[in-house]
C-alpha cells in the first residue's frame, strides 16, 4: 500500500534517503502544479513589495517552467518542483528543507546561503550551480552537479538531529567533475561510487567521509582532511596536493585503486 507524502515527511528516518521510501511518485503531489509560472511571480512580486519572504510552504509547482525568477528568501519548505525547471533562478537564502526537487534542472542556478535540510534532489540537473555557504545535507544521489560550486558549504552530518536519524549530505553516483568545494564542510558526508574528476576539495573537511568506489582523478585535495574516511575501493589517480592533506589517515588505505 502507498504510503501518503505527510506521514512520510512525519515519519522518523534513519536517513535523508529513507524519505523516499514508499512515496509514490506518480501520485498528483508529485506530479501536477496547483499554480501557474505567473501565479508564482505575482506572489513573489507581492511578497517584495510589502518587504517579507515569499511563503511558499507546501506549493505543488511539479514541473513548471520558472526559470530566472527570483525568490531571494523565499520560503519553500515542503514545496514540490518535481521536473520544474529553475535554470539561472536565483534562490539565495531561500528555505528548501524537505523539499521535492527530483530531476529538476537548476542549471546556473544560485543558492547562496540556501537551507537545504533533507531536500530531495535526486538525478537533477544541477550543473554550474552555486551553493556557496549553503547548509545542504540533502540527497544528490545520482545527480549531475558537473562544475558546481560549494564553497564554504556545510554538507555534513545534522549531529544536533539525531531523533530524525543521521541527516547528511548524500552524492551517491553523483557527477562532480570540476566541482568546488573548497573549504566546505562534508564530515560524514557520503561520495560512494560519485565521479571527482578534477573535482577541487581544497581545505575541505571529509573527516568520517564515505568514498567507497568513488573515482577520483586529478582531484585537488590540497589540506583536506580525511581522518577516518573510507576509502575502500577508491579509485587514486594524479592527486594534486596529496602530501598536504591527511589521506594517510583514511581508513582501508590497503582497498584503494592506484
Amino acid at each position: 500500500m502507498k504510503i501518503a507524502l505527510a506521514a512520510i515527511l512525519m515519519a522518523t528516518p534513519a536517513t535523508a534517503q529513507s524519505v523516499m521510501q514508499g512515496v509514490d511518485m506518480t501520485s498528483p503531489a508529485m506530479t501536477e502544479s496547483t499554480m501557474t509560472r505567473a501565479e508564482v511571480e505575482t506572489v513573489l512580486v507581492d511578497a517584495k513589495a510589502k518587504g517579507v519572504a515569499a511563503d511558499l510552504t507546501g506549493a505543488r509547482l511539479n514541473g513548471l517552467d520558472l526559470s530566472g525568477l527570483d525568490f531571494t528568501g523565499a520560503i519553500l519548505r515542503a514545496a514540490r518542483l518535481n521536473k520544474t525547471s529553475l535554470v539561472g533562478a536565483i534562490l539565495d537564502r531561500a528555505i528548501l528543507d524537505q523539499a521535492w526537487l527530483h530531476s529538476a534542472t537548476l542549471r546556473g542556478a544560485s543558492l547562496k546561503g540556501a537551507n537545504l535540510f533533507q531536500t530531495q534532489l535526486i538525478r537533477s540537473d544541477l550543473r554550474q550551480t552555486d551553493f556557496t555557504g549553503a547548509r545542504a545535507p540533502a540527497n544528490f544521489t545520482r545527480a549531475d552537479l558537473t562544475g558546481a560550486t560549494f564553497k564554504n558549504a556545510d554538507l555534513s552530518a545534522d549531529m544536533k538531529n539525531q531523533s530524525m536519524g543521521l541527516m547528511r549530505g548524500d552524492l551517491t553516483k553523483a557527477t562532480l567533475t570540476g566541482a568546488d568545494f573548497q573549504g566546505a564542510n562534508l564530515a560524514r558526508v557520503v561520495f560512494d561510487f560519485a565521479v571527482l574528476t578534477e573535482t577541487s576539495l581544497v581545505d575541505a573537511n571529509l573527516m568520517g567521509a564515505s568514498l567507497s568506489g568513488a573515482r577520483m582523478t586529478q582531484t585537488d585535495v590540497t589540506g583536506a582532511n580525511f581522518n577516518e574516511a573510507d576509502v575502500t575501493g577508491t579509485r587514486l589517480n594524479e592527486l594534486v596536493g596529496e602530501a598536504s592533506s591527511t589521506l594517510s589517515k583514511a581508513k582501508n588505505l590497503d582497498r584503494v585503486i592506484r
